[in-house]
């Protein structure tokens, strides 16, 4: 799958799953640019840093109204603290609804024309968390279910010029697991609740990017890949006392 030709917008792109679909697109051919409000540590290869806050609407119409041309962009930007929801009030878990879900559609939407032009595709990176409880992060999976529903009207009102799919991410090794999962016994238990026995890698995030930004995808839209390793074991198969294997 090549991307020759393409060029690409990662939002939140400077590390973890977005420094890792910069670097496959790259890689796959694409002209990427990665956006976010600090410089990368280290820049995924072959990619040019822009600085943008994805919340800021003034902003980032100005960015896409500079840009020549856009033939992918990925909605990756995002993410949350661990705070239960008695523990904030209700201004600090919008501020996470806004990065997760409003930041995606003002992104989106000042793209469109760009994307329209060329025929071109938006990628969700969405999450289990939108379709399972997520206590500790319940306003991030809020956003997260509301993503996907966008992505899904989005990709109906937008065809048949816009492809719009939704990338479902499980859990990733990135260099900030241990704030979620603890060290590294944390991540070694936490690895083998997955059917898998891994976490993904951000490289598995990014060829399935590079996947759905391609040809070979070119009559996918609207859809959810899941990306989880098998997804989750169901707690009550540990539980109960029948069946066991000796």
């Amino acid at each position: 799958m090549e991307l020759n030709g393409k060029v690409a917008v990662v939002t939140g792109g400077t590390r973890g799953v977005g420094a890792g679909i910069a670097r496959s697109l790259a890689r796959a051919g694409a002209d990427v640019v990665v956006c976010a409000r600090r410089p990368p540590p280290n820049p995924p290869d072959q990619a040019r840093f822009v600085p943008l806050d994805v919340c800021d609407a003034d902003a980032v119409h100005a960015f896409f109204a500079e840009l020549p041309r856009l033939d992918v962009l990925v909605n990756n930007a995002g993410g949350a603290p661990y705070r239960p929801l008695a523990h904030a009030d209700a201004r600090r878990h919008a501020r996470v609804i806004e990065l997760n879900l409003l930041a995606p559609l003002t992104v989106s939407l000042a793209a469109h024309d760009h994307l329209a032009r060329t025929q071109g595709s938006v990628l969700m990176i969405g999450s289990v968390s939108g379709a399972r409880p997520s206590p500790g992060t319940a306003a991030y999976g809020a956003a997260k279910a509301g993503l996907e529903s966008l992505a899904r009207s989005m990709a109906v009102e937008w065809a048949p010029r816009v492809r719009v799919n939704t990338l479902v991410v499980g859990m990733v090794r990135t260099e900030l697991s241990h704030l979620h999962y603890g060290g590294d016994d944390g991540l070694r238990a936490v690895a083998r609740t997955v059917p898998l026995g891994r976490l993904a890698e951000p490289a598995d995030v990014g060829a399935a990017a590079v996947f759905l930004a391609s040809d070979a995808a070119r009559y996918i839209s609207g859809a959810s890949l899941l990306l989880h390793g098998g997804g989750e074991r169901p707690a009550f198969l540990d539980a109960a006392t029948a069946n066991k294997e000796t």
